[in-house]
């Protein structure tokens, strides 16, 4: 692994409202808690990653901006710690995935937590499309 792509940057962060409209109104969902991944594979869309990833932690659950922040952070790091399949595999199909990372609990988990939820996540991902 390079260190560039050890990386997340900019144009794999979906942010285009009319793609996450999109991903929730068609994609699928799964639960891996404290994580619920939505998905959507779409044709190769100009201007995005293969791979493009939302993450969001809802204030109704997390009331402090700075620990919603922190989870966000979290969550980021995992994900950019494991999507080096993900991202290949899409890359060869020529395809975009759009996906949406949600928090789940009420409460703050450990980062171990999380990157185990990640890692059964990403590989629930694989196993539904068959990558």
């Amino acid at each position: 692994m390079d260190d560039k792509s050890a990386t997340f940057p900019k144009n794999e962060h979906l942010a285009w409202k009319r793609y996450i409209d999109r991903l929730f109104v068609e994609g699928a969902s799964f639960v891996s808690f404290p994580l619920r991944i939505v998905y959507l594979p779409v044709k190769k869309l100009p201007a995005i990653s293969a791979v493009s990833v939302l993450v969001s932690v809802p204030k109704r659950k997390i009331k402090h901006a700075v620990d919603r922040n922190f989870i966000k952070r979290r969550i980021r790091e995992s994900y950019r710690l494991r999507k080096h399949d993900l991202l290949r595999s899409f890359t060869e199909k020529d395809e975009t995935l759009l996906m949406a990372i949600l928090y789940l609990d009420k409460a703050q988990s450990s980062f171990d937590v999380i990157d185990r939820a990640m890692e059964k996540a990403l590989l629930s991902l694989h196993t539904a499309m068959d990558l």
